[in-house]
């Protein structure tokens, strides 16, 4: 008797009635039922979320910013309740508990009073931190808690994002502000330095001049000092010369006015000459003298008077000038009184010209050496203009000056500085298709498991009629591998077709869940077959390890430590692992793996069918009448 017949009389067995017909196709379309039933509710709840009622209230009562009035609360909740991700009731702070107490609404968000003023108050340097108060009730649904937890926190990074980037375009526009103030201090600095350049020049040949007015002060201030000394007797002598000066004036006059009595005598003689002349000229005509005579008599006169003449021109000429020296002695005389009189006030004017002009010396050293050190500051000036300058114009450079565009985008770039690229290697789509691989798994370990609550997993027959032990232990599993294959593929039939879930790698996973299902049956087989009904209690001992090792929903890391042995031992998570992979698009060589692990549990579930099979050959009173029968 081979195997295959074997296994087909054990079908024959269950399908010889109607009823033993439904059975089988009840068998088949347990996992069906349990998978995609489960899937079909679960496909994307998250699409769903918009029937989900929760609760806002805000009572924020604004604030202003830059002389605007602003509520960001008010603003925060009309993005809510417009945004649709949730069935959102605006209520008061009362209703709101009441509501989530009474699971009227699954969570409320709370907007204070002084929301608005504490996000705007980091603008006038007055940090303090908004806050927003959540209220959950894991009582009414743990998960909505957790998914209301995530709203909350995408609510906060939202309003930090906004409001950071207002206060980060404040902070470029200040920043611009800057720039354009240093750029008229950099103008300043450009003029100073020039202005500073002209001024050393013009210093420099300020200090030459006085370098020349100390050394020309020198002399000058030794001639006055000279001219002082020179002049101490000069009143004195002064006076003496105006006393001589007058005197000599008086004499002077004296005698010129001797000299004026001798003219005038000098003139009268003169005159009577020439009358003696005249008469003696008539009376020689009287006489009877010829005029010629007479003429001839007169030029012997003018000869003898001749000296007369000459000597009354010259009395007349030294009066003249006795005149004149007398008059020229008397304005010397004045002269010499006004210099006597103006000596003193001279020699002093000199004596305090002297002295002035030894402090102007002394003024003209210092001044020379003030603008040396002017001219060494002035030339420090120059130079720190040209580095105030330099560095203005270096530092300017270095100030950010956007224009509004690149503002406004470097604002939300601070605000929001990371960006998160998702790259999926390999992608489920939707949070049905992320729990296919671990529901299909588990469909599949759950259809194994009732198909031996109606196939005998050794036929007796085939015992008695002294068949090998590996033929039995086959004949046995091939029945349950038959339909554990019809029930994986009606199964993915169904969770394509009926539930939508899209399938990266179609052939290769109902290959690889027909895989699986072998493995599955072939395990429950040899458990069934060597501890008979005690088995069935151990397929449910190892069902309810593998969901909690396998690693199905949360990652199996974070199981706990005591379980990852589990993990690494039950061929569940393989299966869940291949699935994964084939499923979602992402099938590498770790499959092979998974595939290897599947194939030694398969072997591994026959040679124990086998040995069973083997046991079985000697019949005894526990296995004609066994203690427990299921």
């Amino acid at each position: 008797m081979t195997s295959f017949r074997i296994a087909l009389n054990e079908l024959r067995r269950l399908s010889s009635g109607t009823l033993p017909k439904l059975a089988i196709v009840a068998l088949v379309l347990v996992p069906l039922l349990y998978a995609s039933f489960y899937l079909y509710a679960n496909f994307d709840p998250y699409s769903r979320l918009d029937k989900l009622p929760a609760a806002v209230v805000t009572s924020d009562n604004g604030a202003t910013a830059d002389g605007q009035q602003r509520n960001v609360g008010r603003e925060v909740t009309d993005e809510l309740v417009k945004s649709g991700t949730f069935q959102w009731h605006e209520v008061s702070a009362a209703d709101a508990l009441s509501g989530v107490r009474d699971d009227k609404y699954s969570f409320a968000i709370g907007i204070p009073q002084d929301f608005s003023a504490a996000l705007l108050a980091a603008g006038d340097f007055r940090p303090q931190q908004a806050t927003i108060t959540l209220t959950t009730n894991d009582a009414n649904n743990y998960l909505s808690g957790t998914i209301a937890k995530q709203v909350a926190e995408q609510v906060r990074k939202t309003i930090a994002e906004k409001v950071g980037g207002a206060a980060a375009d404040r902070f470029l526009l200040g920043f611009s502000t800057i720039y354009g103030k240093i750029t008229e201090a950099a103008d300043g600095a450009v003029k100073l330095a020039d202005g500073s350049e002209k001024l050393k020049a013009g210093q420099q040949q300020l200090a030459s001049g006085a370098e020349h007015l100390a050394g020309g002060l020198s002399p000058l201030s030794s001639g006055l000092n000279t001219l002082k000394s020179s002049t101490t007797q000069l009143p004195s002598q002064a006076k003496q010369l105006a006393e001589g000066a007058s005197q000599v004036a008086a004499g002077n006059t004296k005698v010129a006015q001797a000299g004026t009595l001798l003219a005038g005598g000098s003139s009268d003689l003169q005159k009577s000459l020439d009358d003696t002349n005249s008469a003696l000229a008539q009376r020689m005509r009287a006489d009877g003298f010829t005029e010629a005579q007479v003429q001839q008599v007169l030029s012997s006169l003018g000869q003898l008077r001749s000296p007369i003449d000459n000597a009354n021109s010259k009395i007349q000429d030294a009066n003249g000038q006795l005149a004149a020296l007398a008059d020229g002695s008397r304005k010397v005389s004045d002269g010499a009184a006004q210099l006597s009189a103006s000596a003193p006030a001279l020699a002093d004017g000199i004596a305090k010209a002297a002295d002035g002009a030894n402090q102007l010396n002394a003024g003209a050293a210092k001044l020379n050496d003030g603008e040396k050190t002017a001219v060494t500051g002035t030339t420090d000036l120059a130079t720190g203009a040209a580095q105030l300058r330099d560095g203005l114009k270096d530092g300017l450079k270095q100030i950010p000056n956007p224009d509004d565009p690149t503002r406004t985008a470097t604002a939300n770039t601070l605000a929001d500085p990371v960006a998160v690229n998702s790259v999926g290697v390999a992608s489920a789509g939707t949070y049905g298709a992320g729990l296919a691989p671990f529901f299909i798994s588990l469909a599949t370990w759950i259809g194994a498991f009732v198909l031996f609550l109606l196939l005998r997993p050794l036929s007796t027959r085939a015992l008695t009629a002294g068949a090998s032990p590996l033929r039995v232990a086959l004949g046995g599993w091939f029945a349950s591998a038959l339909l554990g294959a019809a029930q994986v593929v009606v199964l993915f039939g169904a969770v394509t077709w009926l539930v939508g879930i899209h399938i990266a790698h179609p052939v290769g996973a109902i290959g690889f869940a027909i895989l699986v299902s072998l493995t599955f049956t072939a395990v429950v087989h040899a458990l069934n077959a060597f501890f008979g009904a005690i088995g069935k209690f151990l397929g449910l001992v190892l069902l309810v390890l593998q969901l909690v090792s396998a690693g199905g929903t949360f990652p199996w890391q974070t199981i706990p430590d005591a379980l990852y042995p589990l993990h690494v031992v039950l061929p569940m998570g393989y299966a869940i692992d291949g699935f994964r992979h084939l499923l979602y698009s992402g099938a590498s060589m770790k499959i092979v793996g998974d595939i290897g692990v599947l194939l030694a549990y398969l072997i591994g579930g026959i040679l124990v069918s086998t040995l069973a099979a083997r046991k079985r050959r000697v019949w005894t009173v526990k296995h004609l009448k066994p203690e427990l029968a299921l």
